[in-house]
């Protein structure tokens, strides 16, 4: 039987996002743009995919020309969030690294 995901706390929320730099809340989600050409971008997408698939956890993600940007709440907990959310941050952040996409921190995608 899988367990519900617990949503964190606010400052369990607020402790997690200094353990994610360039993260930022959005409401019930966490999230992240980065600059990265769009063929790129498809093989980063590819590469997330086969790391969530093996935790069992997703991001939303909306690939532009240029720019990749992540979204993560906890589905199964209500659209909050959880642990499992600022894990597959960490995740993406490596998986970004190794496909040399740029953190675009200060920029918000329509």
């Amino acid at each position: 039987m899988t367990e519900v995901p617990v949503p964190l706390a606010e400052d369990e929320i607020a402790a997690a996002l200094r353990d994610v730099p360039g993260w930022r809340r959005e409401g019930d989600e966490i999230t992240r743009t980065y600059g990265i050409r769009y063929h790129g971008g498809v093989a980063m997408i590819v590469h997330v995919a086969d790391v969530e698939r093996l935790i069992s956890h997703h991001a939303d993600i909306d690939l532009r020309w240029g720019t990749i940007r992540f979204a993560i709440t906890t589905h199964d907990a209500g659209h909050r969030l959880t642990e499992a959310d600022f894990d597959l941050a960490r995740r993406i952040d490596g998986v970004a690294r190794a496909h040399g996409a740029e953190p675009l921190d200060d920029l918000t995608v329509a």
